[in-house]
């Protein structure tokens, strides 16, 4: 599990072009307003699950445990570890974890460790060069390329899958 800040802000990439079409240039129109993607990856299936939050904090981050839980029917017979970083709102003692729910912390400075971590780039390759004149519309491609991420399991965990993590099998 990880958070991914999303704006106005453009996300810029650079692109191969042929000499006989000259140079190419990305509209840029920096603005600084925000929201932010909560992305669970189930490395070995490649499932994904998100949530879009206007911010990040101990109560949301609460929400989404809890709504995680519910959906994948997480509790006493059904037990799941969770990977994350040490975010401030991960550490907090207000946390609450619902119970089947375990949560494990990498160490820090450590994103290479983390699977939801290369979720990243693929999301923002949708994004790339382009200018969104509204929270809403940026909102809007993020919840279709968020749905068709749903649709590539065997890509996520291509990505996702280290082949040094211990599978368990319950």
């Amino acid at each position: 599990m990880d958070e991914h800040r999303l704006g106005l802000h453009p996300i810029l990439r650079r692109v191969w072009v042929d000499n006989w079409f000259g140079s190419l240039s990305a509209p840029v129109h920096c603005r600084y307003d925000w929201f932010w993607l909560y992305g669970f990856v189930h490395p070995r299936s490649g499932q994904t699950y998100w949530w879009l939050l206007p911010r990040v904090n101990v109560d949301l981050f609460n929400r989404a445990l809890a709504d995680f839980a519910e959906h994948f029917g997480i509790g006493p017979n059904h037990r799941v570890v969770l990977v994350m970083d040490q975010a401030g709102w991960h550490t907090s003692e207000q946390v609450v974890v619902p119970e089947g729910l375990h949560l494990a912390f990498l160490p820090p400075y450590s994103p290479h460790m983390q699977p939801a971590e290369r979720l990243w780039p693929i999301l923002n390759e949708a994004l790339a060069n382009r200018v969104f004149e509204t929270l809403d519309d940026l909102l809007e491609k993020v919840e279709r390329r968020c749905v068709q991420l749903l649709n590539l399991p065997d890509f996520i965990s291509g990505l996702t899958q280290f082949h040094w993590w211990k599978v368990f099998q319950c």
